[in-house]
């Protein structure tokens, strides 16, 4: 099979050009997930319990960065495969120049706001009174490298749009190593604590950006791209049309979590603590409804532009099989080994028995999150993204972040409880969006007729 046949994803078996599309995305997920465990797992055991709660709540900050631009870079994806799907190539230079215009002068304005407001972020966020200078540090140094956290999700969800998902396996790859070796050497090294984890974390995305350009290269691309399509043009109406929902979805979404870590915070330093390693696990746990979200959309997205609906439809069924069968085996996992999973990220008892409580309020969400996410890639592959947002911001600011917050100022507030408030808001998602897919299927049923 050749290159192209293998990036053609309107023909052939669905799950034998899903899968083998899927498996490096999940390996990049996980191996992004790895940064930060590996800066909890090296401050954890190196550093202090405040530096522990210092990467815990810093990262919650960057990770709200983060997925926002990983969202609003999704736009890109999508329209990369909507092009090829009608082999309109000829848009794609332009729709490139466009978006690293926009990427651009929001690397600038995040970095102001971070670099600046660093420590009102920390007290913003609650971050226990000992860590506060920590978390500050954290924070600002990441905030002072965000332009290459948002060049890497940018060249990322290019090479994606192209069908092209191993490339940025290779190159976060190499971006772990360095990772490791300078959390390894800055922080049990130098004992630079928060601060050596956030450096090692800015050094290996800049790597991966130098890398994953050199490939980028090299690589033989279907379409032209010159000096004059590096403007604000045409294409970033329709970018920002898809993605904006998206990354505004992101963003409150993430807000909530903030949120959530602010509630926890309040709670002490251990449950601070223990909330922190728990996330790391979640991270994991929730790897493969992230891979599929992203695959499908590319999927979703090509045969929507050859005209093969039924294909596309068949495609989110099979999404959901897969990670539906994956969810259960990690919900097993999560629900009767999680005090061994957080044992691995610190040896203080307390906070290993805090974070096992939130896993298992947060268990069931492994398994309805796979439904949830292949419906959300189904409706972002048909550029459905403003539906999207409406139903994410529905789940997050009705259910999710009320019923967490009920649960935060109960006398004696239990962490299980609080990690309920997910799966709780992932269920209502679901019902909506079934309720939309139906609305929407008859109108398109209508419109072919």
């Amino acid at each position: 099979m050749s290159v192209q046949d293998k990036t053609d994803f309107t023909q052939g078996s669905i799950i034998r050009k899903m899968l083998p599309f899927m498996g490096p995305i999940l390996g990049a997920l996980i191996l992004q997930a790895a940064y930060g465990a590996v800066d909890l797992l090296v401050v954890g055991r190196f550093g202090s319990t405040a530096g522990l709660s210092a990467v815990s709540t810093g990262s919650q900050v960057l990770n709200l960065v983060t997925f926002v631009i990983t969202a609003l870079a999704m736009g890109v994806t999508v329209l990369i495969a909507r092009y090829i799907g009608e082999k309109n190539t000829d848009q794609i230079g332009e729709l490139l120049g466009g978006a690293t215009t926009i990427f651009a002068i929001l690397a600038v304005v995040l970095a102001v706001v971070m670099v600046t407001f660093a420590r009102p972020l920390s007290v913003l966020m609650q971050a226990p009174a000992e860590a506060v200078t920590l978390t500050s540090s954290y924070v600002r140094i990441c905030g002072g490298g965000i332009f290459f956290i948002m060049a890497y999700n940018v060249l990322t969800a290019i090479f994606r749009g192209f069908g092209d998902s191993k490339s940025p396996l290779i190159f976060v790859f190499v971006a772990c190593i360095v990772n490791v070796v300078g959390d390894l050497i800055l922080v049990a090294g130098c004992h630079l604590d928060a601060a050596g984890a956030a450096i090692a974390t800015v050094v290996a995305q800049a790597i991966s950006v130098v890398l994953a350009l050199a490939l980028l290269k090299k690589k033989k691309l279907p379409f032209k791209i010159s000096g004059k399509d590096f403007r604000l043009n045409r294409q970033c109406r329709r970018l920002l049309s898809v993605g904006l929902p998206l990354a505004m979805q992101e963003f409150l979404t993430q807000m909530s979590f903030l949120a959530l870590c602010a509630f926890i915070n309040r709670l002490g330093l251990e449950a601070s603590s223990g909330y922190g390693v728990a996330c790391k696990i979640v991270n994991f746990a929730m790897l493969v409804p992230s891979s599929l979200m992203q695959s499908m959309a590319s999927f979703v997205s090509q045969n929507v532009g050859a005209g093969k609906e039924d294909r596309a439809r068949k495609a989110m069924l099979t999404g959901m099989g897969i990670g539906l069968s994956v969810g259960v085996v990690v919900f097993i996992g999560v629900w009767f080994f999680g005090d061994k999973m957080t044992s691995i990220f610190t040896t203080d008892a307390s906070v290993i028995q805090r974070g096992f409580e939130y896993l298992r309020g947060f268990a069931p969400e492994t398994i309805v999150t796979a439904v949830l996410f292949s419906m959300i890639g189904y409706f972002n592959g048909h550029e459905k993204s403003l539906w999207v947002m409406i139903q994410g911001l529905i789940q997050t600011l009705l259910v999710r972040l009320p019923l967490a917050y009920y649960m935060s100022i109960q006398p004696d507030a239990s962490l299980t409880n609080i990690g309920l408030a997910a799966p709780i808001a992932t269920c209502v998602g679901i019902v909506l969006n079934v309720i939309f897919y139906i609305v929407m299927s008859k109108k398109w049923k209508t419109e072919k007729t």
